[in-house]
């Protein structure tokens, strides 16, 4: 007969396996930057500086936002500059899947260049000259930024370079501009390249001149818009023609903005102000994109 088995005492039981929790991750970013040491996110996006560059000059709280807003459109012109520039030089050696990648961007980019006006569309007169007289003599018409990306658009004056002679910086950046093929001088050399026929004259023109419509280049895109829908060139042209538009956007929202703000007066900085931009506002950009539809 078989003997009991001892009976255990509690300190002589095997612990069962118990697996320990594992520690849970932070719910939040490591913010345990040491002190006197700036975040990540401050050296790169260098908010600080950017949040720090406002000066005003007036008592006036609406002198804020037009500020702000004044300076985010020149970032915004800085990324349009940056896709242009892209586009034409991917244009030069023929890789366009680059450039209407750098087109495409951009022309979200100026939807968001346009949006920018949202907060002055509304401004009265008496809100407006409430701080105008802290812009003193200065103007949008004098913005280095601005001057290159109507460069890149074909409207080119050497009398343009007159307003930065005082920043060596701006100056030497505007006239190399002056001195490059713009965007559609870019296009209309590759059109000729595939086979269009591009009058000479056109393809070598002065390019420090503003670009002046040309009946030849009107029927080239009448051919490749009547072509395939598909193919490279007749997207090509739709692209332009968007980023067209937007840019006629972009001026006459700011002529609205401008005659709901200060009617027919002179512009600040000595600009003929509203009739200045009603002029301007006049013009198509690429020009033979759109009169040529009237042949297709």
């Amino acid at each position: 007969m078989s003997q009991p088995s001892p009976t255990r005492s509690a300190d002589q039981v095997p612990a069962p396996d118990v697996a320990l929790p594992e520690a849970e991750p932070p719910l939040g970013p490591d913010l345990s930057i040491g002190a006197g040491t700036t975040t990540p996110y401050e050296d790169y996006v260098r908010a600080s500086v950017l949040t720090h560059l406002q000066q005003l000059q007036s008592d006036d709280p609406g002198e804020m936002v037009f500020l702000v807003t004044t300076q985010v459109m020149e970032l915004w012109f800085t990324v349009i500059v940056h896709e242009w520039q892209t586009a034409a030089d991917a244009l030069r050696r023929d890789d366009l899947p680059a450039a209407t990648d750098a087109l495409r961007r951009s022309t979200w980019e100026l939807e968001a260049l346009n949006a920018a006006w949202k907060p002055l569309a509304r401004l009265t007169p008496a809100q407006f000259n409430a701080y105008r007289g802290a812009l003193g003599e200065g103007s949008g018409f004098q913005s280095a930024m601005y001057r290159r990306l109507e460069f890149l658009l074909g409207e080119k004056s050497a009398s343009m370079l007159v307003p930065h002679r005082g920043s060596a910086e701006d100056h030497a950046a505007l006239e190399k501009a002056l001195h490059e093929p713009s965007l559609y001088d870019e296009v209309l050399r590759l059109l000729a390249r595939r086979g269009h026929p591009v009058p000479e004259a056109v393809l070598r023109r002065d390019v420090t001149e503003r670009y002046e419509p040309d009946p030849a280049v009107e029927e080239v895109w009448a051919a490749v818009l009547a072509g395939p829908q598909e193919s490279e060139l007749t997207r090509l042209g739709e692209l332009l023609t968007d980023v067209a538009e937007l840019v006629w956007r972009w001026r006459n929202d700011h002529l609205v903005a401008t005659r709901r703000a200060m009617g027919a007066k002179m512009g600040t900085g000595g600009s003929a102000g509203v009739a200045w931009l009603e002029k301007r506002a006049r013009k198509n950009v690429f020009p033979e994109l759109w009169t040529a539809r009237s042949h297709v």
